[in-house]
């Protein structure tokens, strides 16, 4: 499994690039994942909903299923975050698993970043960015720039860079 990051500051566009790119590596016939990191409290169930009651009466685990989809919700008793190793070990492979946020994780990354943002670019201190995508014409950087609008040409970057054998 193939493990890349799409990498860069809140609101610079990680998640619509990732959205337009997962399809993009499908259709070129690869299996995809991703796997998020979120900074804040999140829940993905909702009050009063069975799961629910069941991780509040103290259960570890949850896991929901139905004909479409199941889910195993995880609950931090003893406060501490899964490292993304934990995490990963946790999926079903795939060819390719993309990685949004865990930016101190050590990984290959594609940089997405925006001239806009005001933000400085990552790769200027993380040895672990490969390229950057971007849609700005003024960044100076001897990484391969990538289009940010295009897709089909940051996937063609994953499928040279980190699929095809040497």
């Amino acid at each position: 499994m193939k493990i890349i990051g799409i990498s860069g500051w809140s609101g610079n566009g990680k998640t619509t690039l990732l959205e337009r790119l997962i399809p993009s590596l499908m259709s070129k016939g690869y299996s995809v994942s991703t796997l998020k990191h979120a900074h804040h409290h999140f829940d993905i169930d909702k009050p009063g909903k069975d799961s629910f009651r069941h991780r509040e009466a103290g259960a570890t685990e949850v896991l929901i299923s139905s004909s479409n989809r199941w889910a195993l919700m995880h609950e931090n008793r003893d406060g501490q975050e899964a490292d993304m190793v934990s995490l990963i070990a946790q999926m079903t492979p795939v060819d390719i698993l993309l990685v949004e946020g865990f930016k101190s994780e050590n990984f290959p990354k594609i940089e997405v970043w925006r001239e806009e943002s005001d933000a400085p670019p990552l790769h200027l201190k993380d040895e672990t960015v490969v390229a950057v995508a971007t849609d700005s014409g003024t960044l100076k950087t001897d990484l391969p720039l990538l289009d940010l609008n295009d897709e089909d040409a940051v996937a063609e970057f994953i499928i040279q860079k980190f699929m095809t054998k040497a």
